[in-house]
This record gives C-alpha cells, structure tokens and sequence, in this order.
C-alpha cells in the first residue's frame, strides 16, 4: 500500500450532551471508526453546521433543547404522515394527528383507482400539547395486501386535511432467470471516448446502439455498461465529469447523433449542407488522439440542432413531442426554463428574482422566452428517442440485459437540479469522503447532499422521479456510491474534508424506492459498494435484490494477498478494472505509479510504490501460471487475457470486460483526487501505440478478437 502524507490536525471542540443528543435524534454522527480502525469524535462546529443545514437551531445547548422538542411538535402537527415506504406483504400502522377530543377518518386511494377505508386500532396514547393546542393521536392500520406502488393515503378531520403516501415497495428485486442460467458478460466503456466514423468528435448514442449491436453478433456480449449521460450545461464551459452534472433527471444533448433525427430528412438542401459543414470539423477529431474538447464539439452541434428544430414536424411526430412534454409537465418546464436562463446569463451573475423557479420573474421569462424553452425541450425528447432506440435495438439484437447506465451520485451546486431542488437539498453542505489511505484529507466532491428531512416531506418525490428517468431506458442501472444510500459523509461549507460528519439516510426508503423504479422497468441494479463496506450492508443489498461490484485489483485479504475468484460473491458484477483506475496494460507496466509521481501524489518514494505495485502484480500472476491460465512467461496481452479468465472463473452473476483492454489502451480516463492536473474524461479510446481505435474497427480488431475468443474459451469450458 503506498504511503500518504499525514492529515493536519483539526481543532475539535467536544460536542456537549445536548448537541450529541440532538444530533443523534437526527441521524448525525457524533463520532466514526476511520479506516485505520481508530475512533474519532466529530468536531461540534461540523455537527452545528450538520444540524443548521437540515433546519434545526444548534446554536447553544439551550437550542438544542428547544429543537428537539421542536422535532417532536412536527410529528404531532402532521395530520398524517407525508410518506410511509414499507415492502410488498408488510402491514403497518401509522399515526394520524387532531385536536384533542375529534374524530378523524383515513382513506388510502390505490393506483389502480380502488379506495379503501383505513381500520383504526383500539389504541390510546396520552395527548401532547402543540403550540397551545391540545393534540390527540389515533392510530391507524395499512393492511398487508396492498399491491405493488404509490398510494395516495388521506386524512379527514374537522376543518382539515391531510395528505400522504404509502409506497409498497418489493420485498426483493428479482433477477430473471435468463440472467442466472445464462451468468452473462458485457462491454464496459465511457461513451464519449468511443467515436466512430460518423460521430461528432464524440461518442454518441447511435454510436451505442451501434456498439449493442456489434457486441452481441461479433462476441456474445449481452449488456453495455456506460457512463452517466445526465444533463450538462446547455452552453460553454461544460463540465468534463459526466459524475458532476446539471442534472440527473435529464440527458445530455452532446451525446445526439444530429444525422438521425427523423426531420434531418425533410431538411431543404441548403439546410442540410449547413449541417454537413458543422460536422466536417468535429468528424475529423475523431481520427485524432488529442482531448476530447467538449466545448468545440457542442458549439458545431448545437449550430445543427437548431437548424434541425426549426424543421416542421409531421402531425404524427408533433403529437408524440407534445405527449413527451405532457408526461414530463412542470418537471421539464423547470429544466428547459433553467437552461434558457443559463443559456442567457452565460458567465454572468443571475438577477436574485431567478433564483426560483416558482418566483413571478421566473414565470415572466419563461413566457418571454417560450421558444427557447421549448428548443431545450425539444433536445430532451430527441436524446431520450435516441437512449430508448439504442435499448431496443440491444434486445433486438438478443442481449438479455442491453444498455447499463450508471447513475451518479450527485449533481452541480449550481446546476439546474439543485435550482429546482433547493428546499430539499442540504445548504451549505457538499458530499465527500472521511480520510483513507489515499487521501489523508479526505474528499470533498463539491456536489450538495438531498436533505433527508425535506426529502421525506416531500415524499421521497424528486429521488422516485430521478431514479424513474434513470431506468426508463435500461436493461440496468449502476449505483455509483451506493453507499450513499446508508450515509453520507458531509463536509460543511468552509470546513476541510476531514472535519465533516456522516449523516444517515433511511436506507430502507431509498433502497425500497430503487426497487420498485427498477422492478416496474424490468431493470436490474448494481450498486458500487467498493472501498470500506460494513457487512450488514452488502447483506442487506444481497436481501433487497442489489447486486454489487467486485474490481479484482480490490478482491484481497487483509495481508494483501489475492482473494482467489472462487471466493468472490456471487452477486456482483465483476470487473478487472473500472474507470477509476487505469487500464489493465497500464497497471501491468505501473504506469499508475509513474503518474501518481508525476502529479505529486505518492506519499512514500517511487521506489517502495514500484517494489508495492510488483509484489501485487507478481502475485496474480503466480496463481495464473498455477492454474496454467498463462504461460511461464506470459505476454501482456496474455497476462490481460489471463485476468479475464480470474474473473470469468469467480461465481459472479455479471461480468464485465472494458473495451480499453480488448484494444490495449494504457492512459486512464479519471485520476481520482485530480482536477486540473490531469485531463480526466477526456480521453478517446486509443491502442497501447496511442492510435485511435473507432468503434468501426473494433471488433476486427486483431487484440480484441483474441481477447473474445479467449473469452468464449472460458466460458466454454465453465
């Protein structure tokens, strides 16, 4: 393991009993094991700034004191809960709140239109006083036959009502069993980096379809894992990390190809000349191996897609662009309307009256820019035609899974997302990760957290409507971070990574959610459960029906040693390598130590990290000549192959093979802890000669084929 450089110390002030208390009461940490396996207490300034962040006044003890009381006259003022998640075949009972002495009613309104009247139970609880009202609490029964979904539950009393949900969630997400007999391997790429002759200097989404198409025919894959493909800025400068996006409702429109919108067809001659003479420059990049210029390559294409837009639409395609916009309402009203804002204010402040979208200036613009606002519109519902295509043709095609999307953990500070998002979003806290031994000052990864109490106010609706477009399209969907389902690790405004705290999120809310999303899409989910994981929590997503991740350079025991592939878990999609770390040539040759040393990151010297990264290298490759997986003296692209074999050979449901080791490809698409220093998701696919590979070739590809052909070998012979 190589060496870091040791944390600064951070002045803590101890958190009083009163803080603890209410910190405790609101799923704050006071205190965590770190990876070292030490105890540490979380500063009480970080703990304040938790609890302000999710509305609680922790000011002085005296405060705290107040807002836990505080904390339990909101229960008590709620009519009826806003939200109760519970699993298919669980009954529960639920609180409903009135004035001391009434009566009350409670109804439950099925999806399916049925409604039922709520029994209440023979239970009597000692009334609270609220603010000078005397409140009464009966207790109400939701019965245990309640199908699959949200429920709409309401409560009558006199002179008031209240509403809520009641979702029913499955008790597992099951895997089909053509999945299981079958155990199949898939493709994994970052999308942008893969061109083809007819991309826009920039892998797309026909591209994709087109990669589904080719992997299943030319090698058997069965599914394609990809990168994020969230919304990005709608102008210049766009983000690189397809993990930081504007928003995760909404897809990127860099990723259209212009050529196969149907209206192209119908475009008058000189029309379609002009978007010929925009992708003339961006096609030629794509012969290149230079960065990915994202910015460049939006500016051509958005050129041709407003010439596309201006195209009429046969009544037929109308009506389906109007039932797109009606399906998605205010939902995609705020988006366009955020991204026409943007569009306008492009490096610029926004007036303060545009920081809502439900303020009247807000409403004002939309109508004075109608036209924009349906042009950023009309770009989603031409990017999700595309997404849906690229599914259908991998089913067509006979992959069992299709297209793999990954969906990424949180969105841009100052995105459209967390514009529309901002009462259930935590202020002034930005989501990270404690100390490692990677990084000894932890991570801060600039993205805002949900806010756990707003979010069940509001019924857990913006994270169903999220993961809902996350899985609309996919055969199945990635987690990156799953963790963050249980905790959180927050890191408030101001503070270092290191002085922040976790908070806990009901996971069992969350995970049942994903569940019924992914369950009424029939899609399958993985959640990147990878690093330091408490047990109970791989075994909880083992019940619920996730599946997880197993990356063989991380598949070790404690002393270092490789975990041998029979004994990984067989629920998890298993991978050599992922975009986090380098392809496996380059981990073969330590080329992640020479650049670890180039960018200032090796705590140690550069000979013990050499010394540490053969010892794990000659390691694997000394139980693969055992197993006469490889020769004596193996080539790397025998080595390659051979780990594909380790993986192949361990009992995992899924596996998956990244196309930069079937062409041999050596530089890495993210160095994690870099910004700048290095052009992270930036990088188009290449050979190890630094040629760039399009998809067009790949599956002729002399080292890809013999990387297949090894493939079906083992697979073959299991």
């Amino acid at each position: 393991m190589e060496g870091v450089t040791d944390a600064p110390e951070v002045e803590r002030e101890m958190p009083s009993e009163a803080l603890a208390a209410l910190a405790r009461a609101c799923g704050v940490s006071v205190d965590y094991h770190a990876i070292d396996g030490t105890f540490v207490t979380c500063s009480a300034a970080a703990i304040r700034a938790a609890l302000t962040a999710i509305g609680l006044d922790a000011s002085s003890d005296e405060a705290c004191a107040r807002s836990l009381e505080a904390l339990e006259d909101q229960r008590w003022s709620r009519l009826v809960p806003p939200v109760t998640v519970l699993r298919e075949g669980d009954s529960a009972e639920i609180p409903a709140h009135v004035v001391d002495g009434d009566s009350i009613s409670v109804k439950i309104h099925l999806e399916s239109g049925e409604r039922r009247k709520l029994k209440q139970l023979d239970r009597w609880v000692e009334p609270r006083k609220v603010g000078g009202t005397r409140v009464g609490r009966a207790t109400f029964k939701i019965p245990g036959d309640l199908p699959l979904g949200w429920h709409r539950i309401e409560g009558k009393t006199k002179g008031r009502r209240g509403r809520g949900y009641v979702v029913v969630t499955p008790r597992r997400l099951d895997v089909p069993s053509e999945v299981t007999n079958k155990r199949p391997w898939g493709l994994t790429t970052q999308l942008y980096s893969l061109r083809s002759e007819r991309s826009w200097g920039i892998g797309d989404l026909s591209d994709l379809a087109d990669l589904c198409a080719l992997g299943k025919s030319r090698a058997d894959a069965d599914f394609v894992l990809i990168n994020p493909l969230h919304a990005t800025e709608p102008v210049a400068p766009i983000a690189n990390s397809p993990y930081l996006p504007t928003s995760k409702r909404y897809l990127s429109p860099l990723y259209i190809r212009v050529e196969d919108i149907p209206e192209v067809a119908y475009l008058p001659s000189q029309r379609r000349a002009v978007l010929g003479w925009e992708a003339e420059r961006p096609q030629r990049a794509n012969a290149s191996s230079e960065n990915i210029d994202r910015n460049t390559l939006w500016r051509a294409k958005s050129v041709a897609l407003e010439e596309v837009f201006r195209a009429p639409r046969s009544a037929g395609r109308e009506a389906l662009f109007e039932a797109f916009c009606l399906r998605e309402g205010s939902s995609l009203e705020d988006f366009a309307t955020w991204c026409s804002i943007a569009e306008a204010h492009r490096g610029v402040a926004w007036p303060e009256e545009l920081d809502s979208p439900t303020s009247p200036a807000v409403a004002r613009w939309r109508d004075e820019h109608a036209d924009r606002v349906l042009y950023y519109a009309w770009l989603q519902w031409i990017a999700e035609e595309q997404v849906e295509r690229a599914q259908s043709v991998a089913r067509r095609a006979g992959m069992s899974i299709g297209v793999m999307i990954d969906l990424a953990v949180g969105v841009h500070p100052e995105g459209a997302d967390a514009w529309a998002f901002r009462r259930v979003l935590a202020q002034g806290m930005s989501m990270g990760a404690p100390p490692d031994f990677y990084n000894a000052l932890g991570q801060d990864w600039s993205i805002p957290p949900w806010q756990p109490r707003a979010l069940e106010a509001a019924a857990y609706l913006p994270f169903r409507d999220m993961v809902r477009a996350s899985v609309r399209n996919a055969g199945a969907l990635r987690i990156d971070h799953v963790l963050g389902m249980f905790r959180q690790w927050w890191v408030p405004n101001g503070h270092l990574p290191l002085d922040g705290v976790y908070m806990y999120v009901d996971h069992e809310a969350l995970i049942g959610i994903i569940a019924l999303e992914a369950h009424r899409a029939g899609a399958l989910v993985i959640g990147e459960d990878l690093g330091t994981v408490e047990p109970w929590v791989r075994e909880y997503l083992h019940e619920r029906g996730l599946l997880g991740c197993s990356i063989a350079w991380f598949e070790r025991h404690d002393d270092g040693t490789p975990r041998l592939p029979e004994h990984y878990r067989a629920d998890t999609l298993a991978a050599v390598t992922t975009h986090d770390l380098p392809p496996t040539a380059a981990y073969l040759a330590g080329d992640h130590v020479t650049l670890r040393e180039q960018l200032g990151m090796l705590g140690g010297t550069v000979e013990e990290a050499r010394a540490e990264a053969a010892r794990e290298r000659d390691a694997y490759v000394g139980i693969m000549r055992e197993r006469g997986w490889v020769p004596e003296d193996p080539t790397e692209e025998e080595l390659i192959a051979g780990l594909h074999r380790w993986v192949l050979e361990s009992p995992a449901l899924l596996t998956g093979i990244a196309i930069t080791d079937a062409v041999g490809d050596r530089r890495a698409q993210n160095m994690p802890g870099t910004d700048t220093e290095y052009p992270n998701w930036c990088i188009p696919v290449t050979d190890g000669n630094g040629v760039p590979v399009l998809l067009d070739e790949i599956f002729e590809h002399p080292r890809a084929r013999r990387l297949f052909r090894a493939i079906k070998a083992a697979r073959d012979a299991d």
